[in-house]
């Protein structure tokens, strides 16, 4: 693993206010290395769990602990439910958590749908959601939905928000209920092929099974909470599975409605960052309205001699992620003007 100055030596003029950390697609399964679908990528299966615990030996060694950590989703491998062993799996993974001296937040990715269902999820310990910081006298920004999002303040004028990007999705969802039906009709009025994990040929190739989307009712409550922090002079951290970001991902990684969340985002001037998984090789890009959009390196496929993960280091002006392995340090400024719109 490589050793990087610390960030905190590029600006020490900077009060540093506190940090948190970052880690995606573990992907933990008790199976030999394998590789990926197309068979062009390794993946460690045990191995992942090992690096997940140097990750929170680090955290919890660090003289000035993150006040969170962000688990981006897909914490155990869909192989897991052919061998019936998702239960299992994810109770190891957890035992490993439980190491880690400050609050996990959750999100989830299509992994934890090939093993489980929405209602199991939404009733596991993957629901982080009890962690909510609720805002006084604004119930617009409390979910009404089925959705699975939240928000929380872990530093005064710092919000986090936690999106579902799976809340329009054929995967865990009840094949008889009209949802599923709708999220089918518009994934294949998009995706003729077949085979609807498939990009060939597509327009779109976001359009494949193994991602989703966001509802309206999702994107207006994410309106609602944005209009809070811009009132309120918040800086906000968003948090995904899925990157909604093409400059940043691999095109046939983003959300299906990707630009409908990119809608809502730029008509606010308090987001800072989007912090998603899903692609594993990452991915970085500053948006032309300010918005850092940052795709975290898989685990998974993270060879046994590296890391993937990052701490990212809160300043007034600034935020810096400090990278391990093949995660890449990157300052992130926040803006200072907001750009004239397209």
């Amino acid at each position: 693993m490589d050793d990087k100055p610390s960030p905190g030596a590029v600006s020490e003029s900077s009060e540093h206010l506190f940090s948190f950390g970052v880690i995606a697609d573990i992907q933990y399964a008790n199976l030999e290395d394998g590789y990926n679908y197309q068979g062009t990528r390794r993946r460690y299966y045990r191995h992942s769990l090992l690096h997940l615990q140097g990750a929170i030996e680090h955290w919890n060694k660090e003289s000035r602990p993150p006040c969170c950590v962000l688990q981006l989703g897909d914490i155990i491998d869909g192989y897991n439910a052919q061998y019936q062993a998702s239960e299992k799996s994810l109770e190891v993974v957890m035992k490993v958590f439980q190491r880690l001296k400050v609050p996990v937040h959750h999100t989830w990715g299509n992994h934890e749908f090939y093993n489980f269902s929405r209602d199991y999820l939404t009733n596991s310990k993957l629901n982080t959601k009890f962690l909510e910081d609720q805002i006084e006298h604004h119930p617009e920004t409390v979910p009404t939905g089925s959705f699975y999002a939240y928000h929380f303040v872990p530093f005064p004028k710092f919000r986090f928000i936690l999106l579902d990007s799976y809340d329009l999705s054929v995967l865990g969802v009840d094949q008889t209920s009209p949802k599923y039906q709708l999220c089918l009709k518009m994934l294949k009025e998009h995706n003729p092929n077949l085979e609807l994990n498939s990009p060939q040929g597509l327009s779109e190739p976001q359009f494949v099974q193994f991602n989703g989307g966001f509802s309206q009712e999702q994107l207006n409550w994410l309106n609602a909470v944005l209009t809070f922090s811009d009132t309120n002079q918040e800086k906000v951290v968003i948090v995904s599975h899925l990157p909604i970001y093409p400059e940043a991902s691999d095109s046939v990684c983003l959300a299906w409605n990707y630009r409908d969340a990119l809608a809502v985002i730029w008509s606010h001037e308090c987001v800072v960052c989007f912090f998603a998984g899903h692609t594993h090789d990452g991915g970085y890009c500053e948006d032309p309205f300010g918005v850092h959009h940052i795709n975290m390196e898989g685990v998974i496929e993270t060879a046994p001699d590296s890391q993937a993960f990052g701490t990212i280091y809160v300043y007034p002006d600034k935020m810096m992620m400090k990278g391990r392995g093949r995660v890449t340090d990157r300052i992130m400024n926040y803006r200072k003007e907001k750009p004239f719109p397209f």
